[in-house]
């Protein structure tokens, strides 16, 4: 008698692979000099895209709640009505599809293929290793002076981004540094919570040496969140190790100290004394402001603020910013936009276009917030993923004060809104059915 032995159904893939497809290449060198257009991450997120409309038409299935399809479609009205009152046909589909892709279609898609808290801490930990590859890259660029040029001296460090994306390596790091505090912070097996923590503190460095005024204030303003959200006690103690690793791991570094404590005070001089960058920064803001005022329901137009900005920017504004090293020569590039995303928004796409697109993020910090109680409520399952997810939004809308999309980096906002609307809108209320379960 023949004995039938059981066969094991292999694994299935996740779905979620494909996203984490776009996070690797962006570990991908970029070539020096580049226009920092779309690059292989964005031609891979249109196959996320693509990848989530195929699963969707195979299972047949509607694809999103009513809540989620409000949240997540607001921004598409504002959009809209501001390709219209663009300068040209043309401009106006290119600015309608850039922001339909970072803001609608892709974090709609990873929210789709996003199918438990496993996929979220695998698409967190790609975004921590992501981090740890530019950052490792930016410290060495940092020690042996190959960065991009920062007061005369080749020691900024960017990543793979090179000098004309002075902000990627700086954003990459910042995500990995949020998601690794988040696992660490979570319910996870010691090692893992011991591993997530390790990397945290490594990924200090290159955040320090990016000289980026805005990451480190997001950065600081999104982990003291996460902390007090984990508990007041954890946030006292973990507070203390993070002081302690700054200390150690800058002051350990006697090269180019100096300007990296000029750049952290010229932080609290941005009012006072403020230098060149912070001034060009203050009248393109003022000239975004008089944009909207001027049109203040749907602004001038997508893509319209380098067109309008001479007629609204004082005189004090200079041509441009110079970009030097990390393997480019010498360039002057123009000021484009005000570096503010909300004034950005509000200039070209007046209130009707800031109303959506942030009264939509706004929604998804609500809804993840709302998810991060459930948690609580559940016994902490699913705290890590609430923390990260908090996080990263928390990180994104504090950035958006300094910085808005653009360069090859842009996409993983797009990513980091999809985490967080998984979380906010499906991961979170799905744990009401476990609140009564065993912990």
């Amino acid at each position: 008698m023949a004995l039938a032995l059981p066969l094991r159904r292999p694994a299935r893939l996740s779905p979620a692979l494909s996203v984490v497809a776009v996070v690797a290449l962006l570990a991908l060198p970029l070539s020096p000099g580049g226009e920092g257009g779309a690059g292989p991450a964005d031609a891979m997120s249109a196959l996320v895209v693509a990848h989530s409309v195929v699963r969707l038409l195979r299972a047949r299935r509607r694809p999103l709640t009513r809540t989620a399809a409000v949240v997540l479609g607001l921004p598409v009205i504002g959009v809209s009505l501001a390709a219209v009152h663009a300068l040209s046909p043309g401009v106006g589909l290119a600015g309608l599809g850039r922001y339909l892709q970072i803001f609608v279609l892709v974090p709609a898609a990873v929210l789709l293929l996003l199918r438990d808290r496993s996929d979220v801490r695998l698409l967190a930990w790609s975004l921590v290793g992501l981090a740890l590859w530019q950052g490792g890259i930016g410290v060495e660029q940092y020690l042996t002076g190959t960065g991009a040029s920062y007061q005369g001296e080749e020691l900024r460090a960017v990543g793979t981004f090179g000098a004309a994306d002075v902000m990627g390596m700086a954003t990459v790091v910042s995500f990995g540094l949020v998601c690794a505090v988040g696992l660490a912070l979570g319910p996870g097996a010691p090692r893992v919570r011991a591993t997530a923590a390790g990397c945290a503190v490594l990924l200090l460095l290159p955040l320090a040496v990016s000289f980026s005024r805005g990451a480190w204030i997001a950065t600081g303003v999104t982990l003291t969140v996460q902390l007090v959200l984990a508990g007041l006690r954890r946030a006292l103690r973990v507070g203390a190790v993070v002081v302690a690793a700054c200390v150690v791991l800058v002051g350990g570094f006697g090269a180019g100290t100096a300007l990296l404590q000029e750049r952290v005070d010229s932080i609290s001089q941005v009012t006072d004394a403020p230098d060149q960058s912070v001034l060009d920064r203050y009248t393109m803001w003022a000239a975004a402001g008089d944009m909207w005022r001027g049109h203040p329901l749907t602004g001038v137009g997508l893509k319209g603020f380098p067109e309008y900005r001479d007629g609204y920017a004082s005189l004090a504004l200079s041509s441009g910013s110079d970009t030097e090293g990390a393997g480019a020569a010498f360039r002057r590039e123009p000021l484009l936009s005000p570096h503010n995303m909300y004034l950005l928004v509000l200039g070209e796409q007046g209130l009707i276009g800031l109303l959506c697109l942030a009264g939509g993020w706004l929604a998804l910090l609500v809804c993840a917030l709302r998810g991060l109680a459930r948690s609580r409520a559940a016994g902490g399952r699913g705290l890590d993923c609430a923390l990260v997810a908090c996080g990263l939004l928390v990180w994104q809308l504090v950035d958006f004060v300094y910085a808005d999309i653009g360069g090859p980096s842009t996409v993983l906002t797009a990513v980091c809104l999809g985490l967080a609307a998984w979380w906010g809108l499906v991961g979170g209320p799905g744990l009401r059915s476990e609140e009564g379960r065993p912990g």
